[in-house]
């Protein structure tokens, strides 16, 4: 299928041949290097894919509004992109799948402001901050933010009240005011490093959890800076061990451990068959209650080889 694309810095209309399946329509600016940054999108079909190059230009950037109150649903960024820009998909209510490759280091502010049909997102381990109001009512359950971010924007996750567990790489060293304001059922935030400063208001003191009144803050053994507040909400040790014992091992037609670790800590346990490359699977969520649980596998004997792992929610 053919389309016709206006490339504004250039002064020319050129015919674009899309990749297979994508059947859609973008408007494109050239930039000074003579690459490209999608302006718009004009076409029906929900399912868009953005290409790596056209006409032997590269895609390298989605520019501000782009896709601002389209019907899309369903967006895998090519990977040529390395710029998500203000406001990109701002207000896009059916978007509810999006892929973000690895060379994307930027994402703009309200980038997927309102997009409340949008529950999964990776975010890369390129990304190095996260913008203001990037996810604000994003209809996201879970978060995992990578090492390589530095800095949290204000209202980044602001009103995601499906929200349920959020965990923050080693490196952020600064969130925004009221960046996880109002997500009502925000249980946990597990943190793998220090702990990052935050921003205050002035008249209503810290609201980086404002209204967040279910939540815990969960922060590593040998980390800094924690004290029994953060943010307002109460900071606990998120330190469980397999426990080497008696109670370890085969015993009478079944295989466990216990588990000791901070009194209600929640932890899933996991297992695989292969190191190298072997899916893990969830078998059990629970808290260690009382400082201490006791785990059993009942289909250890259906493997000949069984790893276990401890990991947050």
């Amino acid at each position: 299928m053919k389309t016709s694309i206006r490339l504004l810095g250039l002064g020319l209309l050129l015919g674009l041949l899309l990749p297979t399946g994508a059947q859609a329509q973008f408007t494109f600016t050239t930039n000074a290097d003579n690459t490209l940054t999608i302006t718009g999108y004009t076409g029906t079909n929900p399912v868009v894919i953005i290409p790596d190059t056209t006409n032997g230009y590269s895609v390298v950037s989605i520019g501000s509004y782009a896709f601002y109150d389209t019907i899309v649903s369903s967006v895998t960024i090519g990977i040529n992109v390395t710029n998500i820009g203000d406001n990109a998909f701002y207000t896009c209510t059916n978007l509810n799948s999006m892929t973000i490759p690895n060379n994307v280091i930027s994402i703009g502010n309200l980038a997927f402001n309102y997009c409340p049909s949008l529950t999964n997102v990776t975010i890369p381990d390129s990304i190095t901050s996260i913008g203001f109001a990037t996810f604000d009512w994003t209809g996201l359950t879970s978060v995992v933010i990578p090492n390589s971010v530095t800095n949290i924007g204000g209202y980044a996750f602001y009103f995601c009240e499906s929200l349920t567990n959020v965990t923050i790489g080693n490196n952020v060293n600064s969130i925004g005011y009221a960046a996880f304001a109002s997500c009502a059922n925000l249980l946990g935030v597990y943190f793998k490093g220090n702990a990052p400063s935050v921003i205050t208001n002035t008249f209503n003191g810290n609201d980086t959890f404002s209204d967040d009144t279910n939540t815990i803050v969960y922060f590593l053994p040998g980390t800094t800076g924690w004290g029994a507040l953060f943010g307002g909400l109460p900071a606990v040790r998120w330190n469980p061990q397999v426990k080497n014992d008696a109670s370890f091992g085969v015993r009478t037609n079944r295989f466990g451990f216990a588990i000791t670790g901070t009194t209600n800590i929640p932890i899933v346990v996991e297992a695989c068959t292969n190191l190298s490359g072997g899916a893990w699977t969830p078998l059990q969520t629970c808290t260690v209650t009382n400082g201490s649980i006791y785990f059993t596998d009942p289909a250890w004997t259906n493997h000949p080889t069984r790893l276990y792992r401890l990991r947050s929610p």
